[in-house]
């Protein structure tokens, strides 16, 4: 089987290589001419654990090849991913124009049936719309050609993709055609050897499930960080609380850590664009407007610890604070919409000086801002000569500081644990002021 995969960022790169780790001839398109030349030369744009080895080694075998121009393989391929950009508008809705320009293109060169799936994350109706796109154009040239089209939301969790992929909790593609279950069935077979995990639905609702599943998620998150902040007024324990409601079956485990607010690709674009969708029909999304302000204000918390510490704002100018994790979360370079750019927006704003560090994720910092802010060797190099800590995300080489050295290093001795992860009756037995999230 071949197939193309359009789109090199992070679902695109991982899908089309996972795919051929599996036996399938995938070509991955992109516009980018200088990314696909990376590419080609086992360079890949982003940190991913794993990604990089796959891809040069199912680049080397022949399975795993690179261009720029859809419009030249389109007689190769049974199956089409469109993996482009979704970046939000201003109103909080999904930009679809990457999605039918894939689309426009498809239908001006293709020359047999293919199946045309979308792998991005777009709102409910957008299949619909890729569709109609395809459909005009093949008007335009006279032309009588079967397809189909397929919703194939990914369920990919940054730091853990290739996992995701290969072994995959479940995986759902919405299909409107039993040609297109079958192929598509065919494709996945390799993933399902030792279970069945191939969920068919109609399209609408294979679109639905991304977002539902994505706010779901988000609501857990925002819903103890409220949790948390009310577990400090009346003098509980959130990690005791996450416990106690953890070990209910109804409940579980997961996403139910306090911390300074979500970030990345998904949770804040996702929740925006279905409280946009669902606004767009009259329907008010309450729950999901208040876990989005709840976030919101949930990153400005170890900054409002910080004043709350020193008195009043004024006190920041000419301090130094110490920032340890950029990304959103651990095993990732990501930072849209991280926490730290929100801090280091308000630590530079009152005249802090802010020293960072992040296992992998300084050059997209610097991308980002510049050299607004001084970037460490290592861990204790950001904390040399600084008044005070913040712990903004848990990267496992944090968890476990040296308590000798950061008195050592440190000039003040306050420290901000964002991620509830480090021993806090330790350092305070240290001589440290801790304060983290819920306690």
């Amino acid at each position: 089987m071949r197939i193309a995969v359009v789109g090199t960022g992070y679902v695109g790169l991982v899908t089309g290589t996972c795919f051929s780790e599996m036996g399938v001839h995938v070509t991955c398109v992109d516009v980018d001419q200088h990314k696909i030349d990376q590419l080609n030369q086992g360079i890949i744009p982003i940190y991913e654990p794993g990604l990089e080895t796959l891809v040069r080694k199912n680049s080397k075998s022949g399975r795993l090849q690179f261009t720029t121009r859809l419009e030249d393989i389109l007689d190769e391929v049974n199956i089409v991913f469109s993996a482009v950009g979704t970046p939000p508008d201003e109103d909080g809705s999904a930009d679809l124009k990457y999605v039918l320009e894939v689309a426009r293109t498809i239908g001006k060169h293709m020359s047999h049936y293919l199946v045309v799936v979308t792998k991005s994350t777009v709102p409910v109706g957008t299949a619909r719309k890729v569709k109609e796109v395809i459909n005009e154009e093949l008007r335009r040239r006279g032309a009588n050609i079967e397809f189909d089209v397929a919703s194939n939301p990914e369920f990919l969790k940054e730091g853990n993709a290739i996992k995701d992929f290969m072994s995959p909790d479940r995986v759902v593609v919405g299909v409107e055609s039993e040609r297109a279950r079958k192929l598509m069935a065919r494709l996945y077979k390799p993933f399902m050897i030792v279970s069945d995990r191939l969920i068919f639905t109609d399209i609408p609702s294979a679109e639905m499930i991304k977002y539902a599943a994505n706010s779901m998620l988000a609501t857990r998150i925002s819903f103890m960080n409220d949790i948390a902040n009310l577990c400090e007024l009346v003098g509980a324990d959130v990690n005791m609380v996450r416990k106690g409601i953890g070990s209910d079956t109804r409940i579980g485990k997961k996403f139910l850590y306090a911390g300074c607010g979500y970030g990345g690709s998904c949770f804040p674009k996702d929740v925006k664009a279905l409280i946009k969708t669902a606004a767009d029909y009259g329907y008010p999304m309450r729950v999901l407007q208040a876990v989005e302000e709840v976030n919101a204000s949930q990153k400005l918390v170890l900054f409002r610890k910080l004043v709350n510490y020193y008195g009043n704002e004024e006190q920041l100018l000419g301090k130094t604070i110490a920032m340890w994790g950029l990304s959103f979360k651990p095993e990732t370079d990501d930072m849209r919409e991280a926490p730290s750019l929100v801090l280091i927006e308000l630590l530079l704003k009152a005249g802090a000086t802010v020293r960072v560090y992040d296992p992998v994720a300084m050059d997209e910092c610097r991308r980002r801002i510049g050299d607004s802010v001084t970037y460490a060797s290592n861990r204790y190099d950001a904390i040399n000569g600084a008044d005070a800590l913040m712990l903004v995300t848990e990267w496992k080489e944090f968890r476990l500081p040296n308590a000798e050295t950061l008195k050592r290093m440190m000039r003040g001795r306050l420290i901000l644990d964002g991620r509830n992860i480090l021993d806090g009756d330790e350092l305070l037995q240290e001589g440290f002021e801790y304060h983290c999230i819920g306690k």
